[in-house]
């Protein structure tokens, strides 16, 4: 070895300096160079010393690591620890320099207050190849020492992974879904990794929550308490969060009858009329006949993409003075192009003043006076008309609220499942619901765009319902693998219900956690796209958002108080992981706001091929099964 033949360089030239008598140069230069050759040869020797060291402590590390996944397995008993460790260390520790080396395990059985932990410490040495110098009797400068220890606990640590995955339209290009469906379901994916730590049923749980625009509970849960039906039950002039894109009635509202024009648009509502409640297919005028004759029953919402769930009818009211005092006020026409019958207009002294027959219009969803029908219903008190059935220009808010005593022709139960984003500022919290304050509560979605009703389970395709923490592993793995390409792109939704799925005492009933139990609570989201549309029309259109970018901003917030929770000692109670894959041409911008909700920057991964979705997912299962080291 090198060492080795420079010390015998170095001792043959002592010996000849030790014997020379031509002066005493010689001799000096002799004592002088020993204490130099001491302080480079222990610089070296220490340095050999450290390599040795930090190998040792890679080997324990993962050493560790192995016996407890075996431990965890059961491949291996308590007893076989010590034989198995250094099995695994043996194979580990390569360091050419380290001598003498022993490593000892111990495993202490877990208690009430405590987990089991393994202990592992090793020792061991290196020859000198300078510092010897310094000591040409043999003494202690020959070796140095060194030893290292870690710990690790074992049977307390459990793991519960929510996956909020992208289900947007976009999902469908550059095999993108084809790809996600492999990394999570397929053979070797992220549910196979993670369900290999698991030795008992519940140590390791995981959520699957697919999104787009909405996230789909199941049809099942319309008689739950936690959702907020107002917009849902609601008809499109009293949607409160549609902000600049509010419908508006027209003045001519209590004229609007059979056989009557549908009094919107596109672009003066937002949304057409249908032919019935139930119904898609357009009506430009108001039916005049059969069994849905009179009612006014709005289309899809082109602002919003929601459909609305009832119908205004239209009751007589006899004939009577329907606006006046406004140079729009103006009669119904019907499909000829003229005034509906028996209406008339008349100005005098420049006051408009329009008469004919009246019409009241309820709208068929249970107002707050029906105490027969729709009893499992909550009670809609939306505006539906003006007082005595007139506007006028010192009575332009209308006033009248609904009175809707029948059947209703959409009930809850008709419910596709579809949840948007919670009232603000809930929309960006983990708080759990509370009847006593709707913002809490998650509001009902009737999501329509590109001509499918999404959440339906007769949709082709549908976005899937969410799947709660489970460890049905097939279950798990159907969900996946039934994923489908959808409408429009909300990561805040299916973020806000990734985080609700591990919240114990939520909506989706997670699992009860132990005090003696370590949890590693996770959310990995991925998402091929930007935010284009949300809850709010005003945010954005389902292309683009609006100015100043404010689906990003609320989702933002969002993730700031995710990481902000704390657990009881602590110590960050979530660890997310955020992926953006980003196949466009040309390519998206980088999503500022997935990449400062990842927990650290390592945590957020740009992805420009669909073939990295699989290695990344395997990259972050890797690391969730990988135990915290004690030291």
């Amino acid at each position: 070895m090198l060492g080795s033949a420079i010390s015998n360089c170095v001792r043959a030239a002592i010996r000849r300096f030790s014997r020379a008598t031509d002066g005493n140069v010689a001799v000096i230069f002799t004592f002088a160079i020993l204490p130099i050759l001491a302080f480079v040869g222990a610089a070296v020797d220490y340095t050999r010393a450290n390599n040795a060291r930090t190998a040792m402590q890679s080997a324990l590390d993962s050493t560790a690591l192995m016996l407890s996944k075996d431990l965890t397995m059961g491949t291996i008993t308590a007893a076989q620890i010590p034989s198995k460790a250094q099995t695994y260390f043996n194979s580990l520790f390569t360091n050419k320099d380290g001598q003498g080396i022993a490593i000892s395990a111990t495993y202490t059985t877990p208690t009430s207050t405590a987990a089991a932990t393994i202990l592992l410490s090793g020792s061991g040495y290196i020859n000198t190849y300078f510092m010897k110098f310094a000591d040409l009797s043999g003494g202690n400068f020959r070796k140095v020492n060194f030893g290292s220890s870690t710990t690790t606990t074992w049977g307390n640590v459990k793991m519960r992974v929510a996956l909020a995955l992208d289900n947007t339209g976009s999902m469908s290009q550059n095999g993108k879904i084809t790809a996600l469906r492999n990394a999570v379901a397929g053979t070797g994916g992220l549910i196979d990794q993670l369900s290999a730590l698991s030795k008992n049923n519940g140590d390791v749980y995981i959520s699957v929550i697919p999104f787009a625009k909405v996230v789909n509970l199941g049809t099942s849960n319309y008689t739950q308490s936690y959702i907020d039906w107002t917009d849902w039950l609601n008809p499109p002039t009293t949607q409160p969060n549609n902000g600049s894109t509010q419908a508006s009635l027209p003045m001519n509202w209590h004229a609007v009858g059979p056989g009557a024009r549908c009094p919107w648009t596109n672009s003066s509502g937002g949304f057409t009329c249908n032919t019935s409640p139930t119904s898609t297919s357009n009506a430009n005028y108001i039916p005049s006949s059969g069994t849905y004759s009179g009612y006014i029953c709005p289309s899809v919402d082109y602002n919003s993409h929601t459909n609305y769930n009832g119908c205004w009818v239209s009751t007589p009211a006899g004939t009577g003075v329907f606006c006046t005092g406004s140079s729009s006020c103006s009669c119904p026409k019907n499909s000829s192009g003229n005034n509906v019958s028996g209406c008339s207009c008349t100005t005098t002294s420049g006051v408009t003043s329009c008469s004919g027959n009246l019409y009241t219009h309820d709208w068929t969803q249970p107002g707050p006076l029906d105490l027969i029908h729709n009893l499992g219903q909550p009670r809609v008190s939306a505006v539906v008309g003006w007082t005595n059935n007139k506007w006028t220009s010192t009575n332009q808010l209308p006033t009248v609220q609904n009175n809707w005593l029948l059947a209703s022709t959409n009930p809850i139960s008709t419910w596709t499942g579809c949840i948007t984003d919670r009232t603000q500022p809930n929309d960006a919290t983990g708080v759990l619901p509370n009847t006593s304050d709707v913002t809490t509560l998650f509001p009902a979605n009737e999501y329509y765009e590109n001509s499918s009703l999404y959440c339906s389970n007769s949709a082709s395709p549908q976005l899937g319902p969410i799947i709660p923490l489970s460890y049905n592993w097939s279950a798990l793995k159907t969900a996946v693998n039934a994923m489908q390409p959808t409408g429009g792109t909300d990561q805040s939704v299916g973020l806000a219900w990734a985080w609700q799925s591990l919240l114990v005492g939520g909506p989706l009933n997670a699992p009860a956690e132990d005090a003696n139990t370590t949890y590693n609570r996770v959310i990995i989201i991925l998402s091929d796209g930007l935010n284009t549309e949300d809850r709010w029309p005003d945010y954005g259109d389902g292309s683009s958002q609006a100015s100043g970018n404010p689906i990003d901003a609320r989702q933002a917030l969002q993730c700031q108080n995710l990481q902000a929770a704390k657990d009881a000692n602590g110590a960050p109670m979530y660890t997310i992981y955020a992926i953006q894959v980003n196949t466009s041409t040309p390519a998206d911008p980088t999503s500022t706001v997935l990449q400062n909700c990842a927990s650290s920057p390592d945590k957020f991964y740009m992805l420009t091929s669909s073939t990295q979705i699989l290695t990344t997912f395997n990259t972050i299962g890797t690391a969730l099964s990988k135990l915290r080291l004690a030291k």
